[in-house]
């Protein structure tokens, strides 16, 4: 495979020489054998083979939200289920604001960055609340306020 044969666009989907890629077992594999080198970006690792990608934003998108209750107890969690239709619990504390308000948070225990689609940010705005001062927006959970971070040059 030669270099940005590969892209993912802003929406998450994959695309190889302009076609779309949707096939699950294949974009699973990727996804799996997903890294960043120490330049920040991105590539896929099979073996011997590197494979750098175009990534028009994240390789990672939030596909859905949904507020949880954790079994045998009253504590709340916030779930995300990505595009590579992972789910996992999202990292209060990596909610932040990118360019065009976009919302973003980390994921896959930190180590990549994650864009919210339209629809998911939607769910997750009816946790989000005004600062009472008017500066700022955050979501209670568990008694706990996670302010979102507002740096829009990430």
């Amino acid at each position: 495979m030669e270099d940005f044969e590969i892209k993912i666009d802003k929406d998450g989907l994959w695309y190889y020489n302009g076609a779309h890629m949707f096939r699950k077992d294949i974009l699973s594999v990727f996804f799996q054998n997903l890294k960043i080198d120490e330049c920040g970006k991105y590539l896929i690792e099979l073996g011997q083979e590197r494979c750098y990608l175009h990534v028009e934003d994240t390789a990672f998108v939030v596909l859905a939200v949904c507020k949880t209750h954790l079994s045998g107890n009253d504590c709340e969690r916030i779930e995300i289920i990505l595009s590579d239709d992972s789910r996992e619990t999202l990292e209060m504390n990596s909610l932040r604001v990118g360019k065009d308000n976009v919302l973003y948070c980390r994921v896959k225990e930190g180590e990549f960055d994650a864009r919210f689609s339209r629809k998911s940010y939607y769910q997750l705005a009816e946790f989000i609340e005004q600062a009472e001062n008017g500066v700022g927006f955050f979501v209670n959970l568990n008694d706990k306020k996670y302010f979102i971070n507002p740096n829009r040059d990430l």
